[in-house]
């Protein structure tokens, strides 16, 4: 029986006495990191107001409740309220007349994709070339997203073990590809899969056994295919692996570029070989790459967040390598190769069965820097409405995940300040060279949820392009 952490024994206790109270909540989807304050507003809003007395038949003598108070925020309206209210409609031409002059701007290239839906009623509001595909950049992390939560749920958790090896004194480090495992003892990215909390189950696990002298390989045969992607050695991607510790940085790092490890599954086995020494536990001669028996024991296990809080921190700060493992679980659980031909074959075919137009499109890769991946506006924009479906509460965090104007990750600077989108509009950034795109959503100023994507080519400069794009989601965020 594998070990487990004292803090897994906790969350079990904690999960147990938060049943009742889940109970209510669960047919709206996850709830995780602090995120969903607007989706219970918004549930809020279609109740009866706090305070009022809505009994008919109460006792005269009984008081009357104290009247409630006026709304701060107007709720969000759901699917379908307002039909045939004009006020509260979106006014399509009004969008049109303030996003053409912008989306004429020659800083944007010599080709532009743009779509504006409404997510409640999936009217499309605007479009302009929306179903040509483009090359997206890290705005295909929004596919990557939805193609895995669809694959594998929200709560599914990636496992690195350690297990027993074929002959005694030899265990053997299994990787699962969990991108957020960690072999610092606090994390720069958060919570994450432990080497730490392993190495010390698995000292203690050694010890009950009377092992104190071990031998240790390494598994990372969970991925096939090349391990370096298209690009080649880069500091925006480490090797894939499915057996890597801090995305192969060798700094405190957790987002951005920076040289990489050129072989993690080789240096996570060593950092893993050094903790057990720490603990007591002398692993002799070099970690070796060797294979765990099929349904081995583990001695140990350490767990990745769910996938709701991987997906939310990929899309926040556009973790490549979280991105690329992603993809590879949404392979694996497709029944496809964990590679990138595989990925190739898995993505479109998970998006399709959302019931999105899949057309002309390409997964080259989960990340966005393969220049040969291809997607539309139109399918971006198809991919949110879903996201903000209440029947796919599983997509959630593909919304929830995307950064803030002026506020968090990539948009931490943009449309930030005195900018009408300022906290209102949630968007995926995508950039290469020559190609700038900007997706999410926003709140205009009727209270609907409004959809876009904007897609670019050619462009001559990223920094105008990119003023260009936050121009045109501002006035999403305005027009009505």
């Amino acid at each position: 029986m594998p070990l487990v952490k004292t803090w897994q024994l906790i969350a079990v206790s904690a999960v147990a006495g938060l049943a009742l109270s889940a109970a209510t909540v669960a047919a709206a989807g996850p709830w995780d990191s602090g995120q969903r304050k607007a989706e219970r507003d918004k549930a809020a809003s279609w109740g009866r107001t706090g305070g009022a007395d809505h009994g008919t038949d109460a006792p005269a003598a009984l008081p009357q409740a104290a009247p409630s108070a006026p709304g701060v925020l107007a709720g969000v309206r759901p699917a379908g309220a307002g039909s045939g209210d004009q006020a509260g409609a979106v006014d399509s031409a009004a969008l049109a007349a303030a996003l053409r002059p912008l989306l004429a701007d020659p800083a944007l290239g010599t080709v532009r994709g743009a779509s504006v839906i409404d997510t409640a009623t999936g009217q499309v509001l605007f479009e302009a070339g929306a179903r040509e595909a483009m090359t997206p950049a890290s705005t295909i992390k929004i596919a990557t997203a939805a193609a895995s939560l669809a694959a594998l749920g929200p709560d599914h958790r990636i496992r690195t073990t350690v297990t027993p090896g074929a002959e005694p004194g030899r265990i053997i480090l299994v990787g699962g590809g969990d991108p957020s495992l960690t072999a610092k003892k606090k994390a720069p990215a958060g919570s994450g899969g432990s080497l730490v909390a392993l190495a010390a189950d698995t000292a203690q696990a050694l010890k009950a056994a009377g092992t104190d002298s071990v031998a240790l390989g390494y598994d990372d045969s969970l991925y096939t295919g090349p391990v370096l992607h298209q690009i080649g050695n880069n500091p925006n991607l480490a090797p894939v692996t499915a057996l890597t510790a801090d995305e192969g940085r060798p700094d405190n790092s957790f987002s951005g570029p920076v040289k990489r490890s050129q072989d993690p599954s080789r240096d996570t086995a060593r950092a893993f070989a050094a903790l057990l020494g720490e603990r007591g536990v002398k692993v002799t001669g070099e970690p070796a790459r060797a294979k765990a028996a099929t349904g081995a024991v583990p001695l140990a296990t350490t767990l990745s967040p769910p996938l709701a809080g991987l997906v939310e921190r990929m899309l926040t700060h556009s973790d490549n390598d979280i991105a690329e493992a992603l993809a590879r679980h949404t392979a694996l659980a497709s029944g496809a190769p964990a590679s990138f031909d595989g990925v190739a074959r898995a993505v479109g075919a998970r998006l399709a069965a959302l019931g999105v137009d899949t057309a002309g499109s390409r997964f080259a890769d989960g990340s966005g820097l393969a220049r040969a991946d291809k997607v539309s506006a139109g399918l971006l924009t198809a991919l949110l409405a879903k996201a903000a479906d209440p029947q796919r509460p599983e997509l959630r965090p593909v919304l929830t995940g995307l950064p803030v104007a002026g506020f968090t990750g990539t948009l931490r600077t943009r449309n930030s300040g005195a900018s009408p989108a300022a906290g209102l509009l949630r968007a995926k950034t995508g950039t290469l060279s020559g190609v700038n795109s900007l997706a999410g959503t926003v709140v205009d100023p009727t209270g609907r949820l409004l959809a876009f994507a904007f897609l670019t080519a050619n462009t001559p400069e990223p920094g105008p392009a990119e003023k260009g794009l936050d121009k045109l989601a501002a006035a999403v965020a305005t027009a009505s």
